[in-house]
């Protein structure tokens, strides 16, 4: 009797050690708000893995770069960074924004017991230094992709299913852009350096590129039982800083007013004062002239393709570079060569023809504040160094 006994509780603990042993890993969405350093302006987030026998949680963060790399600005102006995957504490994950005043919100996920073995093990697998790097891309292969994408393999495709075919009306740019308003010359570089590859409205799928984001669509997800997929929700650090932009719509009619109060200015400046109209122009030629630059740099020898075909090229145009000669020559009081008017009319046209092309059925490129600021400006300069005007 006391062996049969002794057997059955031998087996009762064995039961219990495969039942702890077998027991689903709990799994969270970390959402990190946006911070005050430029590469935070988007969020961040994490996937928390809690292991049921230990309690212990572990956040696996794809956020992370190593910018001693070799020729790591080289791979960044290129389009070739590498991120990488690490499983560390969730609480050692959380300091950080802690001291610097991030809010962090935590959404559990009502998955099956496979599932969260699933993506708990593909993860552990994921994490292991020879699986760790990816080719990051800014849209479509960032930390918060890397979240989305792991969640949906683990729910069997069934979250992209439900975010694939909605939309909010939102753009790669809208989204760049308003997050990084706050950063005048961050949201200038992603105003001014995205084509239209970038104003194609976005699935809810692609919408996820933005943490929070990808926090609002799990909130309106459903598990394979058709329950909401997020289980529960707290907030764990409260937000200190200054709060994520709002959306605001953009209104191109106040850059018109600015551009065409400027091209009087100019027009009436050239009259008396074409020297000082010069002295004016040549930093704004060689700013067209940079930027163009950069925007042929990106498009022909980058591998950021939302930068590609972009139009803003004709409004900062690359020739302006050619006008510094004849600009030299006006403040000299000399005459310049007849060419330099002609350039002039030949940078006017294209930036005329940006605007054409923005109202032509072709793919948007959503850039009507920078032709509305530029057009008139590129404009009166032609009109005032008309070779009848530098003659007389």
């Amino acid at each position: 009797m006391r062996s049969a006994a002794a057997r059955l509780a031998l087996l009762g603990v064995l039961w219990l050690l495969a039942s702890a042993a077998w027991a689903a890993p709990r799994i969270g969405v970390a959402t990190m708000a946006p911070g005050e350093v430029f590469f935070e302006r988007f969020g961040h987030n994490a996937i928390v893995v809690v292991d049921p026998a230990s309690g212990d949680a572990i956040s696996y963060n794809f956020g992370f770069f190593d910018p001693g790399e070799a020729d790591f600005v080289g791979n960044f102006a290129r389009g070739h960074m590498m991120y990488y995957l690490v499983a560390l504490p969730f609480e050692q994950d959380l300091m950080q924004y802690r001291e610097s005043g991030r809010g962090v919100s935590l959404q559990w996920l009502d998955m099956e017991p496979a599932q969260a073995h699933a993506l708990a093990d593909a993860l552990a697998e994921r994490a292991r230094p020879e699986n760790a790097r990816y080719r990051y891309d800014y849209f479509t292969s960032n930390c918060s992709t890397q979240v989305r994408d792991a969640l949906d393999a683990a729910l069997g495709g069934r979250l992209k299913s439900q975010l694939a075919g909605r939309s909010r009306g939102n753009t790669f740019r809208s989204e760049a852009v308003r997050l990084a308003s706050p950063a005048t010359w961050m949201w200038l570089g992603f105003d001014l350096g995205l084509g239209p590859n970038a104003d194609k409205p976005m699935a809810r799928w692609e919408e996820a590129y933005v943490p929070m984001r990808l926090a609002d669509s799990l909130r309106e997800a459903k598990n394979a039982a058709g329950r909401p997929l997020v289980q529960s929700e707290m907030q764990l650090l409260p937000h200190r800083i200054a709060a994520e932009p709002a959306e605001t719509p953009r209104r191109w009619l106040p850059w018109l007013g600015a551009g065409v109060l400027i091209a009087i200015a100019i027009a009436l400046a050239g009259r008396r004062w074409p020297r000082a109209l010069v002295a004016v122009a040549l930093p704004f030629w060689l700013v067209c002239f940079i930027g163009g630059a950069l925007l042929v740099y990106l498009w022909g020898f980058t591998d950021h393709w939302a930068a590609w075909a972009n139009r803003n090229l004709l409004l900062l145009n690359p020739l302006c570079v050619l006008l510094i000669p004849g600009a030299i020559a006006v403040l000299r009081r000399r005459t310049p060569a007849a060419w330099f008017s002609w350039l002039l009319v030949t940078i006017a046209a294209g930036a005329l023809a940006a605007w054409f092309l923005h109202w032509l059925p072709l793919r948007l490129q959503y850039n009507q504040t920078w032709i509305a600021l530029l057009l008139p400006i590129h404009l009166a300069l032609a009109y005032v160094f008309m070779p009848r005007r530098l003659s007389r």
